[in-house]
């Protein structure tokens, strides 16, 4: 159950109340109440409800909710609804004779009760616990930008600082080493409209450059995503100095491509390269043979020939089989059943298209594995045979990108053969000093074999090497400190991970096993709700069947944790 300040209630006078229907609303506090009953919010239903009660009896899209509400996070249409479901169901409404919220057909939502803001109406005082006291206090006061910027601090325990990798090389090794080479920060490249096939190579441009440059050896590279409306992201405190920031635009006119690319010096701010490629749009790949190329001529780093052409490599010629994989891509992010089988039509369209296509091959393999772990297939051992096939296909097709490393290393994870899985790992960190889902799957695996303590500093290197981390990174870390027992630090890391996905079960469930450890009854009900919510016949046994969790201390905590809440 995450305590960040929703979105939305920034807006809300800073000493005022809101009244909505019935109810008194009290958005920092993620509680409702009348006639003196008190009811907790989740904050996402709490955003959803704020929102609509800025535009009393305004008919807002479920495209606006879903931007206001879950921002920079993909999500499936199904989160929303089930917000929705979980909000009518505190406010006593009802979907066929609303009182609250009205569904308009093909519209999206309006909120029909009345809403009154009165300066005068105070706050209810909070429960008299001094930690949620002080912990709801630091929260309210901070908005979703400040604590993203803030992030970082999550990643420490202690006042630590990582001077090593638990394998004993990798980049970063000590303060010297970070600071020997130079740092490369890549800010997404900005479409220029809102043209689908725009925005697709824009996304596919700028992931594609960052493993393209991951593959020097003498160069860091970090995934940089713009942070509150600033020029550039913001690297942990613990990062390497950033030097370099590439960045740019991108634009499709008819036929044609537009590419602008910028090479600034970040301490300075002087731009030191900069070019504009004016194509035929099938020219794209032709466009990213050179980018690479000509940023590493611009750097201070000693580059091979062999390096130089591993970078000029591309992964497909056919620019459609190349859109199809960007979207299929993009649907297995959601990391839910309907987009799963989304991805796996775009991952087969790509290799349709294009039968050496290693990368659509790998992402193939994964939404077979995603059919294993999350039960969605009654024949789940043949679904992970499956996806140990396409993965080795990958592998065996193009072996100098980190992606099939990771995924064979993401198969024999899943058929516990953990050992393996780091071998790969380990070979993908050595060829690629910067990839950051190579550290970010060997902490996770650390923590299944009932290392958690190795597991926190591979971790804190994935995030510094990708600030921009979405909810698995967050979730990884918030299991390995639950695992060795600092409930502070995995509750914060549950909480980014589920502010990021709000329907990831597994968060739902570490959180829930979290609450039952610290004893918080109610907190931890509320979050066995939210499981059913997901999951109607959940079973915390049946759900370890296919869990990569080896160890036993581990799983025998999650049992009797699960147990007290009736799985």
């Amino acid at each position: 159950m995450s305590r960040i300040t929703p979105v939305g209630t920034e807006s809300l006078p800073a000493r005022g109340g809101l009244h909505v229907g019935d109810w008194a609303v009290e958005p920092a506090l993620n509680q409702l109440s009348a006639a003196g009953k008190i009811v907790k919010l989740e904050p996402k239903a709490m955003a959803v409800l704020v929102y609509l009660a800025d535009r009393p009896g305004q008919v807002v899209s479920r495209e606006a909710l879903l931007s206001a509400v879950w921002p920079g996070v993909v999500v499936g249409d199904d989160s929303l609804t089930q917000v929705v479901i979980k909000l009518r169901k505190v406010l006593g409404d009802a979907p066929d004779k609303p009182a609250y919220i009205q569904t308009i057909s093909k519209g999206g939502y309006r909120l029909i009760a009345p809403v009154v803001r009165s300066p005068e109406i105070s706050s209810l005082p909070v429960r008299p616990d001094a930690e949620r006291q002080r912990r709801a206090a630091w929260i309210a006061g901070a908005g979703i930008a400040a604590l993203l910027l803030a992030a970082a601090g999550a990643w420490w325990i202690k006042g630590e600082r990582v001077t090593g990798v638990a394998s004993g090389h990798g980049p970063m090794a000590s303060t010297e080493a970070r600071t020997a080479h130079p740092t490369v920060a890549i800010r997404p490249f900005e479409a220029l409209s809102n043209d689908a096939q725009e925005v697709l190579l824009a996304r596919g441009i700028t992931a594609d450059l960052v493993t393209d440059l991951s593959k020097v050896f003498g160069l860091w590279v970090i995934d940089v995503a713009p942070v509150d409306g600033q020029a550039g992201g913001e690297a942990p405190s613990d990062a390497p100095p950033v030097r370099y920031l590439v960045s740019g635009s991108i634009q499709r006119v008819g036929k044609r491509l537009r590419l602008h690319v910028h090479l600034t010096d970040a301490e300075t701010g002087k731009q030191l390269w900069s070019e504009r490629f004016d194509r035929a749009l099938d020219s794209f790949f032709a466009i990213q043979e050179e980018l690479g190329p000509k940023i590493l001529h611009e750097l201070p780093a000693k580059v091979s020939e062999a390096e130089m052409r591993r970078v000029a490599h591309r992964y497909t010629r056919n620019l459609e089989a190349y859109q199809y994989f960007q979207r299929g891509q993009s649907a297995l992010l959601v990391r839910q059943r309907a987009e799963n089988g989304t991805a796996r039509e775009m991952f087969r369209r790509a290799i349709a298209l294009d039968a050496a296509f290693a990368r659509a091959y790998a992402g193939l393999a994964l939404t077979y594995t995603a059919d294993y772990r999350n039960q969605w297939t009654g024949d789940g051992v043949a679904a992970l045979e499956r996806a140990f096939e396409l993965a080795r296909t990958a592998h065996q097709i193009d072996p100098d990108i980190p992606e099939t490393y990771w995924v064979l290393a993401f198969v024999h994870m899943e058929r516990r053969q953990h050992e393996q899985a780091l071998q790969y790992l380990e070979s993908a960190v050595r060829l690629y000093a910067s990839f950051a889902d190579g550290y970010a799957l060997m902490g996770g695996i650390k923590t299944y074999i009932g290392r958690p303590a190795d597991a926190v500093p591979l971790l804190r290197m994935a995030m510094r090497l990708n600030p921009q981390a979405g909810h698995l990174y967050f979730l990884n870390l918030g299991r390995a400190y639950l695992a060795l027992g600092d409930l502070e630090q995995a509750r914060v890391n549950l909480e980014h991970a589920l502010l990021r996905n709000a329907v990831n079960l597994e968060a739902h469930i570490y959180m829930a096993a979290l609450h039952v450890t610290a004893g918080d009854k109610a907190a931890a009900a509320w979050e066995a709700e939210e499981i059913r919510a997901l999951q109607p016949r959940f079973s915390g046994r049946a759900w370890l069947e296919t869990y990569p969790m080896t160890d036993a201390a581990q799983k025998a905590k999650l049992v009797k944790a699960l147990g007290e809440l009736g799985f």
